[in-house]
């Protein structure tokens, strides 16, 4: 039986089994339904760039927009950027890398193709599948062969087509998995960006949950979609993305497969800029870096890049103050133990990871007020968290934090339009303190976000 038939099959039981939906939702949600669990065979853009599917040129669907394809290529923009992920690799830059790591040709070498592309597995590629796609609809969505023919027409429901192998991605902690792979690293072949491959050329990776999505938004937040998937909500994304983050990172450092690279420690989980700083031997040279009141290393050791660790310390203070001092002293254990050995450090990424978990659950399950975003600013630029604002990695994820709280105010109407316009000045001068890693300065980033914040919160 393919797959297409055991969703139709499912589809025609549903009567039998009215909770199996629910059930699968509810195993997606505790993690015990994997979206590997549903795959299918991965059909290709081609199969929904039909003018009556997803193809329009314009947004005028009566369910959906209709034009998603149209936005998924927008050549002009981040917007497009999924689409363009294969592309660049045949660039200069992409080959130069390739070649310098010994990869062949960058465009067919797996390393790459697990994020620059839905590098779906040889027997589960249809017959319009094309990996010069880039990432593409299916590498967000899931394989579409189980829901294609289905997810569209009644009496479909959303719950129906997730049985059916749909990535339910309004689930905070199922699209932070799924964006994760690529925008952190994952265990699967060519999903984990190494510091040679940073060495050969390859960006810096960051990432922010919320903000990223809404750069990719291809779907209008209508009342439609709020009652087939429910009301989305910004601080819960980014916090649980921050958690999840966390939770990645901690458990491939714990893997040996990832923490070390040959003799070393694998330095793509560390701060990038605290060992690409100037050297000088001018006796008179002055230090550039700032010790960290969180980060309890011995000193000259390369600092492990805590940026989501910080996020996530601020944030559980304000919404789960009980686990929070227990993230908190797993976080500071585990810089302890970096100082001490790899087994000690292995050992305590495991403990900060399981922290990482439970924050996660506990963000993703409770309820939001229009006062959260405005509680979780104050908590990011307060007085306990700042200090730990000494490395552009950390500061830089900070602003991105602030921009999607305050938009997130704007959304919900807790802030109008004008007056975050009145205040963006604010928000430019701390994006503006971590334009360059070359320029960052600790003090005028902390003295920048303090204003920010400190705008946002007048406006409460």
């Amino acid at each position: 039986m393919t797959v297409a038939q055991t969703g139709a099959l499912c589809w025609s039981l549903r009567k039998v089994f009215k909770g199996f939906e629910v059930l699968v939702l509810f195993l997606i949600a505790c993690g015990v339904w994997s979206v590997a669990q549903a795959a299918g065979t991965f059909e290709g853009v081609a199969s929904c760039a039909g003018s009556t599917c997803h193809g329009r040129n314009e947004g005028d669907g009566k369910i959906v927009r209709q034009d998603e394809l149209r936005i998924w290529q927008e050549p002009s923009s981040k917007t497009g950027a999924h689409s363009r992920a294969a592309a660049v690799l045949s660039t200069p830059r992409g080959e130069r890398i390739a070649s310098a790591l010994g990869l062949g040709r960058a465009g067919s070498a797996t390393a790459c193709l697990g994020c620059h592309a839905t590098n779906a597995p040889a027997g589960a590629r249809g017959d319009r599948y094309q990996a010069s796609d880039g990432v593409s609809c299916e590498g967000c969505h899931g394989a579409a062969s189980g829901w294609l023919s289905a997810h569209y027409a009644l009496p479909a429901t959303h719950a129906s087509n997730v049985a059916a192998g749909l990535v339910p991605l309004e689930r905070p902690k199922v699209r932070a998995q799924v964006c994760l792979d690529c925008h952190f690293g994952s265990s699967d072949a060519g999903q984990f960006v190494t510091h040679s491959m940073m060495a050969a050329g390859h960006p810096r990776v960051s990432f922010e949950l919320d903000l990223f999505s809404s750069l990719q938004q291809h779907y209008n937040l209508d009342a439609d979609y709020v009652r087939r998937k429910g009301q989305p909500d910004s601080v819960q994304m980014w916090a649980v993305g921050q958690a999840e983050a966390v939770r990645r990172q901690a458990t491939l450092y714990a893997d040996p497969k990832f923490g070390t690279e040959g003799a070393f420690p694998q330095f793509y989980f560390f701060d990038c800029h605290s060992c690409h700083r100037g050297i000088s031997d001018n006796p008179d040279a002055k230090r550039t870096f700032e010790t960290n009141p969180a980060r309890p290393i011995p000193f000259g050791n390369p600092p492990y890049n805590d940026e989501n660790i910080i996020m996530l310390s601020a944030v559980s203070k304000v919404l789960a103050p009980g686990q929070g001092a227990s993230f908190d002293a797993a976080a500071r254990n585990f810089h302890v133990a970096m100082g001490k050995g790899r087994d000690e450090a292995a050992a305590a990424a495991q403990k900060l990871a399981s922290a990482a978990a439970g924050l996660s659950d506990a963000l993703a399950a409770r309820g939001y007020s229009g006062e959260t975003a405005f509680q979780v600013i104050a908590a990011i630029a307060g007085k306990t968290t700042a200090p730990r604002f000494t490395d552009y990695a950390g500061s830089a994820q900070a602003v991105m934090a602030i921009d999607t709280l305050l938009n997130a105010l704007v959304r919900e109407g807790r802030v109008t339009v004008g007056a975050a316009a009145g205040i963006r000045s604010n928000i430019n001068r701390a994006y503006a303190a971590v334009g360059s890693p070359e320029s960052f300065d600790p003090g005028t980033f902390r003295s920048a976000l303090g204003q920010a914040a400190g705008a946002i919160g007048r406006l409460r």
